[in-house]
């Protein structure tokens, strides 16, 4: 838990404001999770801290959603096409 939380600080993943009348409040916890050995012995302990976001009301909360992720398949495919195709996509 408290490496979870030295990373969430260390990145500046979120600001404290005051809270607007308007707005609701996004409520967060806390996930453990014990991972297991094929064995069944412990491996490590997981706190994952997350938002509980479907609280919120598209248009009233927020105007849009943005998730920097892509799925290493389509890396690869842009890859591919690039070098049998010609395509520069850089």
């Amino acid at each position: 838990m408290q490496e979870e939380y030295l990373s969430i600080m260390k990145n500046d993943v979120w600001k404290i404001v005051p809270t607007p009348n308007d707005k609701s409040i996004v409520i967060s916890k806390w996930i453990y999770q014990i991972k297991h050995v094929v064995d069944g012995s412990i491996e490590k302990f997981k706190a994952k801290f997350i938002e509980r976001g479907f609280s919120q009301k598209e248009g009233v909360d927020y105007e849009e959603t943005f998730a920097p992720t892509t799925r290493y398949i389509t890396i690869r495919s842009s890859i591919c096409l690039d070098a049998t195709m010609g395509w520069n996509i850089h």
